[in-house]
């Protein structure tokens, strides 16, 4: 889900984040179609896209691929991925793999 703040015409507004809620498992059946949605988010996000994963119960090696690859996609359009809601179990998956040194995460 993409949140979009509609703040009213002629005032100075800080950009507000587009937001991404995952849930579920992100592994070989999921990882196509979370791909094409992440990637057609990049083309109506704001400067900060962040993705959500307090829901996610699973993440495969492919998972990992498709949020480095969209990351890398979203920082040649200026947008900084940046990931939140981490489970235990994504933070010790990104640990174990250096990713959490790649991506920036918010508490």
């Amino acid at each position: 889900m993409t949140v979009i703040d509609t703040a009213p015409l002629g005032t100075a507004t800080t950009p507000v984040p587009t937001l991404v809620r995952l849930s579920g498992n992100i592994g070989i059946f999921t990882t196509a179609q979370l791909r094409r949605r992440l990637i057609n988010t990049l083309t109506h996000s704001s400067d900060l896209l962040l993705l959500d994963l307090s829901r996610v119960t699973s993440c495969g090696a492919g998972g990992l691929g498709v949020l480095v690859g969209v990351q890398g996609r979203a920082r040649a359009q200026g947008i900084t991925l940046t990931l939140t809601g981490l489970p235990p179990f994504m933070a010790r998956l990104l640990r174990s793999t250096g990713l959490d040194h790649r991506f920036p995460i918010m508490a």
